[in-house]
């Protein structure tokens, strides 16, 4: 860390947070930005602006509407119409406020490398607008030396400032759970200054709407706190996912195993099996460590390792699906088959990075007639992921009896799977979704 001249003080800052005067501006409005808009403005009692490039979140915001199945329209309608909450496309709004937050998307490219682009357009957008005394807090999850390495100059050079000096800066990572019921403000907050200044600054940003924060020495150690957090779920997950395929070959129910071993009050920790990794954090967070590792010239085997057992798995559901259908004199090729559950996770509606996809593009590339059905993905969005132009089909009794194959990609909570079994020819699970289900198991294939 470099040390700038201590002239900064967190005085001003604190005492508009401590009087309930502070403005907060939210840069992107989606699964993580809205929520944290949203702690700010009820839970802190501060007024948030919320910032994003799409125009049509402004407007639904402001009309008091949630484009968010995760977010209650509500809660929204609420801190609009107490004038707490408003959004727009404008980021010169930046400009009056004591602090801003960057909740943008961190992807990756083709090449499966980091995508740091709409962070570097969020910080050039921002540059111009950033004032002595303000805070700047980055959210995205990227590698160890995001903030100093790629924001930090670019507000530097736009702003004319100097980070530590003239404003504050940090890191702090999201840790939101879509459809888990958790609200935002109860998830401790880990907290990274660029000095002490800026530790400062926004811990007490986060003290003032979360239940606990938690400081740790750097920005980077805030960004590798993330990164730890979504490797340790890729890796566990990967060596279920690897049990899960033995326990096949052994004719073995890998459910029963984990259950079994959950039983153990110390030592062990349960994860879950299936059809791959999905969503904005855990297919993609180990790669930004693995490329950055690289520069370091260390090689992170375990964490690729268990990238690609998850990547494959898409691959074993498609062969076990073949081999269940061969079994019944089917072949996949021209076979119909219904996909239920297209979001990356039970009860969200956010389908990035879903295995789901990958299920369907595989199936496809066999020859398979394949649709799908979610209740909360009505139409599959245009993504630079995939090529899918889809629109979700009613979940009648002749579209299950009519598969030649039921594929359980996502285990939504309110699929009645009783029924879908009870009706259907064939059913392939990948979620253990039917487990509770009785009658008609020899229907039953998991995979």
């Amino acid at each position: 860390m470099i040390e700038p001249q201590p002239i900064l003080q967190a005085s001003h800052l604190l005492s508009r947070l401590a009087d309930r005067t502070a403005r907060i501006a939210v840069v992107g409005l989606g699964y993580v930005g809205l929520p944290l808009a949203l702690t700010f403005s009820r839970r802190g009692g501060l007024r948030a602006v919320g910032i994003d490039v799409d125009p049509e979140k402004p407007r639904l915001l402001d009309a008091g509407k949630s484009y968010l199945r995760t977010v209650d329209a509500a809660d929204v309608a609420e801190a609009v119409d107490g004038g707490k909450l408003q959004a727009t496309t404008d980021f010169a709004r930046a400009a009056a406020c004591d602090a801003v937050v960057i909740c943008v998307p961190t992807p990756l490219t083709r090449e499966r490398e980091p995508d740091l682009t709409y962070i570097e357009r969020t910080g050039e957008a921002l540059a111009p607008h950033v004032r002595p005394g303000q805070a700047v807090v980055l959210e995205s999850t990227s590698y160890p030396g995001t903030t100093e390495e790629v924001l930090l100059p670019i507000l530097e050079r736009g702003s004319g400032l100097r980070a530590g000096r003239d404003f504050f800066l940090a890191f702090s990572p999201e840790r939101e759970n879509p459809g888990s019921g958790v609200a935002t403000h109860t998830i401790p907050k880990i907290v990274g200054g660029y000095t002490p200044a800026c530790l400062e600054a926004a811990l007490a940003l986060y003290g003032s709407s979360f239940d606990r924060v938690v400081p740790v020495s750097s920005t980077r150690v805030a960004e590798m706190t993330k990164l730890l957090e979504n490797v340790f779920r890729s890796v566990n997950i990967a060596l279920v996912n690897e049990l899960k395929m033995l326990c096949h070959r052994m004719g073995m129910d890998v459910n029963e195993v984990i259950d079994a071993a959950s039983t153990k009050p110390f030592g062990f920790m349960p994860f879950q099996p299936g059809p791959g990794l999905g969503g904005h954090c855990i297919p993609i967070d180990p790669f930004y460590l693995t490329w950055k590792a690289r520069q370091y010239e260390f090689q992170t085997r375990f964490i690729e390792l268990a990238g690609e057992v998850n990547t494959d798995m898409p691959r074993y559901v498609i062969h076990r699906t073949m081999e269940a259908l061969n079994e019944r004199g089917r072949t996949l090729k021209d076979a119909r088959i219904l996909v239920l559950g297209i979001a990356y996770k039970k009860d969200v509606d956010d389908m990035r990075e879903s295995p789901a996809v990958r299920l369907i593009e595989l199936l496809q590339e066999r020859g398979a007639q394949v649709v799908y059905h979610d209740p909360y993905v009505p139409r599959v969005p245009r993504m630079r992921q995939h090529r899918l132009d889809m629109v979700s089909v009613p979940l009648t009794d002749d579209a299950l009896a009519t598969a030649d194959a039921v594929l359980i990609a996502t285990d939504h909570s309110t699929i009645d799977y009783a029924r879908v079994v009870d009706r259907s020819r064939l059913v392939i699970d990948t979620r253990n979704a039917c487990r509770a289900v009785r009658v008609g198991r020899e229907k039953i294939v998991k995979a």
